[in-house]
């Protein structure tokens, strides 16, 4: 790959690393996978159920590591259920070979994280989960750990995605200022709360109704994530009103909620949410996070919050800053934007839950 400017690499970028065999899969990637910051990861064919989360642990390759853990293994081909509260390793079908200056991060997909399904990206040698250093060569692992419901998965499915990026990307408080001031980043709140990113509250008080989010039913179905739009909502969640501006989030519980504030992604950036947690240690916000260049422009969006309360009962208010947008600059255009040229499942949104429920 020909050197360019540091920041997060664009979909046009990802080709040419294809093309150079420092991202190579088996079958080869496919279009669809190219997003416009970031590259889908699709499951292999077995996966590992394992006695706990772990890593390979600098020096070690977690294939020869997995004996110490494993308990049995599945064969995905013609689908397998993962149950909830169980932990397991999947071989992607994705391996890298990366160039000295570049590294990625990967992350759970917005639908992965809108049911409760925890996925990060593991390697050998990896000492931290998602983070991937530069010049890393080898495969790539993804850790799966249903919270609230037990999904169904196949082979090919992409439940995490990985951004490349050259050098630093992350844009200071002051840029952030700066372009906000130019044009707005956020819309629909009083003024911006940019504090080591951009904050986002809660909306706990909408323009018509009582509906605020929804809370995860503690004892449904399997969800096939193969399947978009064939569940009902009512068999999954319960749902979640307030006419007093505040909730009460139970310990164990999962929620799904919306931001107040409508955001932008320009088409020079990408932004990542940065799970949140709470000083008072009782809530955590966003298991999923990447928002790809494009997102909400033009067509206003808010951010959906994905958030798990812990060892007490929490009021959760209405304009309580809940979660961090942090923006990264892109080393250059991409070539397609989120929502503009692709099919994008969440531009434009409210509160909503994952595409696999009916409408």
């Amino acid at each position: 790959m020909t050197d360019t400017a540091s920041g997060v690499l664009p979909d046009h970028r990802l080709r040419a690393m294809i093309d150079a065999g420092e991202i190579a899969a088996d079958p080869a990637v496919t279009a669809g996978q190219i997003q416009p910051a970031s590259l889908d990861l699709r499951l292999g064919t077995v996966a590992y159920r394992v006695r706990a989360s772990f890593l390979a642990g600098e020096g070690n390759k977690l294939s020869d590591r997995l004996p110490e853990f494993e308990m049995h293994r599945m064969d995905l081909s013609k689908g397998a259920v993962l149950e909830k509260g169980c932990v397991y390793v999947v071989p992607l079908m994705e391996r890298l070979a990366l160039p000295a200056g570049v590294s990625a991060v990967a992350n759970a997909k917005s639908s992965t994280g809108r049911v409760d399904c925890l996925t990060r990206v593991i390697t050998d040698g990896g000492t931290e989960f998602d983070r991937i250093a530069p010049g890393y060569a080898g495969p790539l692992y993804a850790e799966i750990c249903p919270r609230s419901f037990s999904v169904l998965v196949k082979p090919g499915l992409a439940l995490n995605q990985i951004r490349f990026r050259r050098g630093e990307a992350v844009l200071d408080d002051d840029e952030l200022r700066n372009r906000h001031a130019d044009t707005p980043l956020v819309t629909g709140t009083d003024r911006a709360v940019i504090d080591d990113g951009l904050g986002f509250s809660v909306d706990l008080q909408p323009e018509t109704g009582t509906l605020v989010g929804y809370r995860a039913k503690p004892h449904a179905g399997v969800i096939d994530l193969t399947q978009i739009g064939a569940h009902d909502v009512a068999e999954f969640w319960e749902e979640v009103r307030s006419d007093r501006g505040r909730i009460i989030l139970d310990p164990g519980a999962f929620y799904i909620l919306v931001s107040r504030e409508a955001v932008t992604i320009p088409p020079d950036c990408a932004a990542e949410m940065a799970p949140y947690l709470a000083m008072v240690g009782e809530f955590r916000v966003h298991y999923a996070g990447f928002f790809d260049p494009g997102f909400g422009h033009g067509i206003p969006a808010r951010g959906v919050l994905e958030v798990r309360c812990h060892e007490a009962p929490f009021v959760l208010e209405h304009g309580q800053v809940v979660g961090r947008l942090v923006y990264e600059r892109m080393a250059e255009a991409p070539e397609h934007l989120y929502g503009a040229d692709l099919a994008s499942n969440y531009q434009g949104q409210g509160l909503k839950l994952s595409k696999h429920f009916k409408a």
